[in-house]
């Protein structure tokens, strides 16, 4: 263990994002623990999964070191891809490859292994036996049951079986499971994992980066009232929905701006064009560091979501929580357990895939007082406040590793 009780933590994070990025749960939570006087190093890919472009510069080495925030990232090289084929597979091997490479200096107290795809933190386990290493799983994403509910995946395969045998393993040789779903036990529990072994830390916002959002009174000065979608523009997200329940309102002083990249955004568009609506308007992705000074266009925001059973152990977005920081009301068209928007009151909530009723949902909001808005965008600050600031949720991380 490092000098004075601090901890030399590893994280093993393949997509893991620096701040300027999308994906930066992992960073914000190591930033805080950097803070409280630990080390904290990230393994994590160079090439970005959002963009789909390579975003640091190597010679003849297939790693790189480089410190943001006082966190160390240990940046791979890995091979290139763009769409989920053979590429993606080898782009996920040499990750492994390169950062199994990269971890034989130093020697950590703690290692997390964190999921999407279940091999780094397999590779993260077997690191954790060769430095003598603590070891806790991270599961942000279910692998395979959201191959399987994608219909990428057939639940009978080899491939599926071997996942879940792979999955139960780390489950089983964690010290503990670190769950952004509050209900994931609901899984885990008829798989022979206690429920005392699981940890719920959910995505969390740090509010100093919110201090550019100017304070919303429930109305802009614009003519037409701004409904806003930040985030990747794929399908699992359904956007589908919000476009066809924007046709439903185009006769009310509505538009709906679509802020963000994705697989899904060409067939989106064409989609709009082709249905002639004239309040959808799409817009590129915006840097972080941006993004405060396009919310503030917003007079309330919106996301959809598929009918996966996924959703029965609850909801964690990074979105949702960026929202939940604007203090602007919130449309959500999805039921699940834990819902915070419903838990909250910061919005609406309505049923999954019903364009007919989020439109409705639509038309209530724009009814209400701008007092009556601006009181939904409050009760989602003091919503994330309790429950997603990120120095409580790495008080929580610090608590579970230094047990």
């Amino acid at each position: 263990m490092a000098l004075g009780g601090h901890l030399n933590i590893w994280i093993y994070n393949h997509y893991a994002d620096p701040p300027e990025r999308q994906a930066t749960r992992t960073f914000d939570l190591a930033a805080e623990l950097v803070k409280k006087g630990h080390q904290v190093t990230i393994f994590a890919a160079s090439f970005s999964h959002y963009t789909f472009q390579e975003t640091r510069t190597y010679h003849f080495n297939f790693y790189r070191s480089e410190r943001i925030q006082g966190v160390r990232f240990t940046w791979l090289r890995t091979f290139p891809y763009q769409k989920n084929d053979w590429r993606r597979v080898v782009n996920m091997l040499t990750y492994c490859l390169g950062a199994g490479l990269a971890s034989f200096r130093g020697k950590p107290d703690v290692i997390i292994g964190v999921t999407v795809h279940p091999f780094a933190a397999f590779l993260a386990y077997l690191v954790s036996l060769l430095k003598h290493a603590r070891f806790y799983f991270e599961i942000t994403d279910l692998w395979p049951e959201t191959l399987i509910e994608f219909g990428k995946l057939s639940a009978e395969s080899r491939v599926a079986k071997s996942l879940y045998a792979l999955e139960k393993f780390l489950m089983q040789h964690a010290v503990n499971i670190i769950v952004l779903h509050r209900y994931l036990n609901v899984y885990t529990h008829p798989r022979g994992i206690p429920n005392e072994k699981l940890v719920w830390i959910p995505h969390g916002a740090n509010l100093a980066h919110y201090h550019d959002l100017p304070p919303y009174a429930g109305k802009h000065k614009q003519e037409l009232f701004t409904i806003m979608y930040t985030g990747g523009i794929v399908w699992s997200n359904d956007l589908d929905t919000i476009i066809e329940a924007a046709a439903l309102v185009k006769h009310i002083p509505v538009q709906f701006i679509i802020v963000g990249d994705g697989t899904d955004k060409p067939r989106l568009e064409e989609k709009v064009r082709r249905m002639g609506l004239e309040n959808v308007n799409f817009h590129p992705v915006v840097p972080k560091s941006e993004l405060s000074r396009v919310m503030a266009q917003a007079d309330a925001f919106i996301m959809g979501m598929r009918n996966f059973k996924l959703y029965e152990y609850g909801i964690s977005t990074n979105k949702l929580i960026t929202y939940l920081a604007s203090q602007r009301p919130i449309l959500f068209a999805g039921l699940t357990p834990g819902n915070p928007v419903a838990e909250a009151n910061a919005g609406f909530v309505t049923p999954t895939e019903n364009p007919q009723s989020l439109a409705e949902a639509i038309q209530r909001l724009v009814s209400l007082t701008p007092e009556e808005r601006a009181a939904l965008g409050q009760n989602g600050l003091r919503y994330l406040k309790q429950y997603h600031d990120i120095a409580l949720l790495a008080n929580r991380l610090e608590a579970v590793l230094c047990s």
